[in-house]
């Protein structure tokens, strides 16, 4: 199993020529368009929203990443601009609902690496260096690709650092599909369950999975770099205090990159210093994390 996984990462690794940028790429620089969709259904089953269509939202966004932990990601869409980044220290994210905060966790657990910091295959670098302790899980076949299976899951250590006081993250996977043929990441399947709770209250589930289509390989001073991706997003949510019952609400998001570069001159550490209401030695317990959707 361990060498089979060994195998697919080092077929990964040969067809994007990631290996010949090791050591040389100190910083990317991403820019590109995304459309966000949303639907949202109390007391709804999984599959009757399976095929409700939200309004689109159309915006753009900006990565700014500097070997091997600094980031910075600006995104617009539908009137409102998130950020979220990293100093190497500390994560940190600021929305419009929530002002700015240190997120829980290190600054790249699973899904930062793989999502925010790297948007699926955008670094393959990152990609073949967390998912080289993955298990192999076998084969499948995904949109008429057969694919080989890996699995990555949260250690015990890690979910402890991104739980609190009222969140308590109980478990985080990802399933990792890599083409036979090409050898390069197509597909990813994203699954976490948070329990949430506030004193003298009933327990609240919620359960986020993502399933990611990763697409448009193009050459990028010879290193092959995903263009363009495709997400549905399940946010489930049940607990006795839900009188509405099952809560279900669908997500979906496209990307697309405009324009990729490696070692841009002139990006500085000041790009990547976190906003002063962030205070990493106390963060704030007693944040709103809802966003205004579930409010």
């Amino acid at each position: 199993v361990s060498s089979s996984a060994q195998y697919i990462i080092q077929h990964f690794t040969a067809a994007t020529g990631c290996r010949k940028l090791e050591g040389t790429v100190k910083n990317i620089f991403v820019t590109g368009k995304v459309t966000m969709a949303m639907v949202d259904e109390l007391g709804a089953t999984v599959g009757s929203v399976a095929g409700a269509a939200g309004v689109a939202q159309k915006g753009c966004f900006v990565m700014w990443q500097m070997v091997p932990n600094k980031w910075l990601i600006e995104l617009v869409v539908g009137g409102h601009k998130v950020i979220a980044g990293s100093d190497g220290n500390v994560a940190w994210r600021r929305t419009p609902w929530l002002g700015a905060h240190a997120a829980k966790g290190g600054v790249r657990p699973l899904r930062r690496a793989l999502q925010a910091s790297n948007l699926c295959g955008l670094d393959p670098m990152a990609i073949s260096a967390v998912f080289s302790s993955a298990q192999y899980m076998g084969e499948k076949r995904i949109s008429s690709t057969d694919c080989f299976v890996l699995k990555l899951s949260a250690d015990q250590v890690d979910l402890a650092d991104r739980s609190d006081s009222t969140a308590e993250m109980i478990k985080h996977v990802i399933f990792g599909y890599f083409s036979q043929r090409s050898g390069l990441l197509v597909f990813l399947e994203d699954s976490y369950l948070t329990r949430i709770q506030s004193p003298g209250t009933y327990p609240t589930y919620w359960e986020t999975t993502m399933a990611t289509k990763i697409e448009d390989y193009r050459l990028v001073e010879g290193v092959m770099v995903a263009h363009s991706g495709q997400s549905n997003v399940i946010i489930t949510r049940f607990g006795d205090n839900l009188k509405a019952g099952l809560s279900v609400t669908r997500m979906e998001e496209t990307w697309t990159i405009d324009d990729v570069a490696f070692n841009v001159p002139g990006l500085s550490l000041d790009c990547f210093i976190p906003p002063k209401e962030v205070q990493k030695d106390f963060p704030d317990e007693n944040l709103d994390w809802r966003s205004p959707l579930h409010r």
